[in-house]
This record gives C-alpha cells, structure tokens and sequence, in this order.
C-alpha cells in the first residue's frame, strides 16, 4: 500500500511570529495613540520636574501687615531701604538714659530677649536704656533676602539713628547675634561705645582657624548639625529643601533638641529662655523659617566678607572696649574657636566662663557682671 506523501510547510517559530505581530501592532497604532502617549510622558515629566523645584524653593515670607501676614503689633521703625524693624524698650528714659544699649538676639529671638536676666537694680543704678530690636525677618521686621553681614550692622546704625540714641552706642550681642557684633567692628566701628558678645557663634571655616582646632571643634558636633552646617556653607540653595526633608539628620539647635546641651544649659532654656516669648513662643518665625532661622545660617556659616581673626583694633586712641564672654563646656560655640578668636584679636577682652555653657544671660548674677563690665570696665 502506498503512502501518501504530504507536503509540509515549514514552520514558523512562535517566538517570531509574536515579535513580528509585535512589530506590527506596534506600527499599526494609530498616530494619534503616539502622540497622547508622548503628551502623558511629558505632563509627568513636567508634573515631577515641578514637585523637585518646589521642593527646593522655600515658600514666600508672609510678611507682618500685608494681606495674609501677621498683624503689626509692635513699634517698628523704616529703614532707608523701606524695610521695618520692630523694637522693644526697657529701662531709664531714652532721651535721658546715662547708656544706651541695643541688644541683638540670638538664634530663633526677637526683640523681647532684652539682656535677660539684667537685674532691675542695675539698670536703675546705672541709668540704662535697652532697646531689642527682631533682626530681619525674625519676629515683625521685614525679611532680607539680600542679608548679609553688611547689612546687619547697618540695620543697627538704622535703629540708633531713628531713635535718636546718639553718635555712638552700645551694644550686647548674643549667640548668632554675635556676627552683628563683628560686623559693626568691621564696617562701623565709629558708631560703636562699646561691644560686648555673648557666646557669639563662630564660623568653622574662617580661614585663620587652625586646621587641627577646626577639626577638633567639629568632632565636637552631632552628625545632624554638621550634615546641616556643612549645606549651609557649601550648598545654601539647597538649605530650604536640607531643612524640611525628614530622611537625613539635620540641625538639632533648629529642632530645639537640647540632649547634646549641658545640663546647666537645659535648665536655663527651660526656666529662663521660653518665659521671653511664652506669651508667643511663634512669633520669632511666623513670618517663615527660611528668612528668619535658615537666613540665619547662610550668613553665619557662609563664605565671611572678612576674616574676623585679622580685624585691627580700630579703638586704639579711645576708650571703647570690646568684651567676648565664653562657657567651657558650651556644645554649641566649641571653646577651642573661642580661644583661637582670644589669641588672634589680643586687644579684645576675653573672658572664659568655667563650668558654663551657651546661656550666659540666664545664669544667675551673670548678665549683672558682663554688663558692669562693658559699662564700666569692672564689675
């Protein structure tokens, strides 16, 4: 019996026909199905490109008395530039007042941080006059975006001559307060009766500091702080972003956690610091952390216009002083950039504080002595 013999065909592989059917749903799509996709692409590449830039834009200030800001509540004065700023008065009367003292706070103040801690017998015995004034963008003065060392000693020189307080003044800086008081020494020495700094913050990277207490010093701090300084410094227009993400460590004195703080530190903060805003603890930064707090750092720990290591005594023919109170075992102002501050400006007073920390002001009798001592030369 014969058998029939077929003809096969040969046999595609499955594999190729769905590559090639593939390959051919894909070209047979209607041009119009492309396009919506690429829109799509495009709307969600946009959408995330937006997310980012948001992320690192700080919202805009909501500035004291205009639409959506805080109230005006306090007395302020204009500045030649247009911006106000708030003070606060205390004491002996302005116009008869035998000193006159403007105090500049410190990180996250204001205008109510008036030398606490100042005895009222003091101030009546010497015949003192205190204004406090909110540095900008803290508190009820206008923000700076353009802020900078210069324009905080001029800021002073505003507030003084507004007041009337005279060719020459006082001044007591605290804390990050204390870059005020080096740029007054700076650009308008002149204007200065005496200076007296608190603690004043230093700059990790001025360049006179000595490597090897640089490095000292910043082994000192917590992770979040140097990650937080160090964007300061290097990155400031990624601050805004650094400062509200919630993935990395960031600054633990904007955090307002006091565990790194001695014990006397945590004591004064907690009895002493939070009764000058208990009434509104908010209002330092209601108008927006980036332009008061993050401002703060920038100018702090940004690249200086001078190297206050190198100043020159500008008081050499008078009798204006100029005094620098330190704590040894302050966590926040490492007391090694103290001494390197004590050793390069040998015409400054230097006064180390043993067994203190940061808050000087709120130790018991000590604001009385740092005071007397600006005023006087003596306690």
């Amino acid at each position: 019996m014969l058998r029939k013999k077929h003809h096969c065909l040969p046999v595609v592989g499955r594999s190729s026909l769905n590559k090639s059917n593939k390959k051919r749903r894909f070209t047979d799509l209607p041009v119009r199905y492309i396009w919506v996709g690429l829109v799509i692409f495009s709307l969600l590449s946009a959408l995330l490109a937006w997310v980012s830039y948001r992320s690192f834009q700080p919202p805009p200030p909501k500035v004291c008395g205009t639409p959506g800001g805080p109230p005006v509540t306090a007395y302020r004065i204009q500045l030649s530039d247009g911006r106000y700023l708030a003070y606060k008065e205390l004491g002996a009367p302005r116009e008869t007042a035998k000193y006159k003292i403007i105090a500049v706070h410190g990180f996250g103040g204001s205008r109510h941080a008036l030398l606490g801690g100042l005895s009222d017998e003091v101030i009546e015995e010497l015949g003192i006059f205190i204004v406090g004034y909110d540095r900008a963008g803290y508190g009820q003065s206008t923000p700076n975006p353009q802020r900078n060392l210069k324009s905080e000693a001029y800021d002073v020189q505003g507030l003084a001559d507004a007041l009337g307080l005279g060719p020459k003044f006082y001044v007591a800086a605290t804390s990050i307060g204390g870059y005020t008081g080096y740029a007054l020494l700076k650009y308008l020495p002149h204007r200065l009766a005496g200076l007296a700094m608190f603690a004043p913050v230093t700059n990790f990277w001025w360049p006179g500091i000595p490597k090897e207490d640089a490095k000292k010093a910043w082994g000192t701090q917590a992770i979040g702080d140097r990650l937080a300084l160090s964007v300061a410094h290097h990155a400031p227009w990624l601050l805004y972003w650094y400062m509200t993400q919630r993935v990395f460590p960031t600054s633990s004195t904007v955090k307002m956690e006091r565990s790194r703080l001695s014990e006397m530190d945590q004591e004064v903060i907690s009895n002493f610091y939070e009764n000058i805003h208990s009434q509104n603890p908010l209002e330092p930064t209601q108008q927006g952390k980036f332009e008061s707090q993050h401002r703060d750092m920038m100018v702090m720990f940004g690249k200086w216009e001078f190297d206050p290591g190198t100043l020159e005594n500008p008081f050499v023919n008078s009798s204006v002083r100029v005094d620098i109170w330190q704590g040894d075992i302050d966590y926040l102002v490492p007391v090694i950039l103290q001494r390197y501050v004590a050793r390069s400006l040998p015409w400054v007073h230097y006064h180390e504080v043993p067994g203190e920390g940061h808050a000087l002001l709120g130790v018991p009798g000590l604001a009385d002595k740092m005071v007397k001592t600006m005023l006087l030369g003596h306690e």
